[in-house]
């Protein structure tokens, strides 16, 4: 009895000092919003929706946080980064990635970390907002065709999401002849450092999910198709397949 009362007092302990931890990066925030941010070649765009968009899958505070403080440091630190570095500035965010291994080895680290976020996370945000369902048209014969039908799709992009070990990303990859794979990709790494095009992707980082989730990503992942905008998807496709599609 004494070992499980102590158990239970540890337990106690370790909740209060998460949820003093977590009051405390709540309190923080404010504070890192008031630094400001390098000028510089990129901007952290408005979100397409409110913060409170997603709530099917993502709450609101996670939903600002994650884009006013993880996203907008990653675009002040990549600007950061092309300082003094007037070729690399000039190019268009993917170009810059397909370009990575150019990059000088001072500032190529950063480049990728930073960049490759801005590119993820500008299209994460691009694709959610929306009511979740099934695609239809071009990209669901493209889904059939290359990976199973919706329902295999799922299944196989789950278990890829829940196959990143730490943090990353899971994708569908697109080829300009509208080909789709699954790939995955740790920390911020882009598929477009590798020089392939991204038709969507999901964020898989614990701070993604853990204020609503804590450590169950596997609910996160499975309750993330109730918020995808189909459509915005499928004109990705659509672009992909012209050749205009960027990050």
């Amino acid at each position: 009895m004494a070992f499980i009362h102590r158990r239970g007092l540890l337990l106690g302990a370790a909740a209060l000092g998460m949820g003093a931890f977590m009051q405390r990066a709540s309190a923080q925030a404010p504070a890192a919003a008031a630094a400001p941010a390098p000028t510089g070649p990129f901007t952290l765009a408005p979100l397409p929706y409110g913060f409170d968009a997603n709530e099917a899958s993502i709450d609101a505070r996670t939903m600002e946080l994650h884009w006013r403080f993880h996203h907008g440091a990653q675009v002040a630190n990549l600007n950061r980064a092309l300082v003094g570095q007037d070729a690399f500035a000039a190019m268009p965010l993917d170009e810059l990635l397909m370009n990575l291994s150019r990059a000088p080895e001072a500032v190529r680290g950063a480049i990728r970390n930073n960049g490759g976020g801005h590119a993820n996370h500008s299209m994460f945000w691009e694709i959610m907002g929306g009511q979740g369902g099934e695609p239809t048209g071009d990209l669901l014969a493209a889904i059939n065709r290359d990976l199973g039908g919706m329902t295999e799709f799922r299944n196989r992009f789950n278990a890829a999401s829940m196959g990143v070990f730490g943090s990353g990303w899971a994708f569908v990859t697109v080829t300009p002849s509208g080909s789709l794979a699954i790939a995955t990709r740790p920390n911020q790494d882009s598929p477009l450092m590798d020089g392939q095009r991204v038709l969507m992707g999901n964020d898989v980082w614990e701070h993604a999910y853990y204020l609503r989730y804590q450590n169950r990503r596997n609910e996160y992942v499975s309750n993330w198709w109730n918020i995808l905008n189909w459509d915005r998807i499928a004109a990705r496709y659509g672009a992909a397949v012209t050749g205009t599609l960027r990050v």
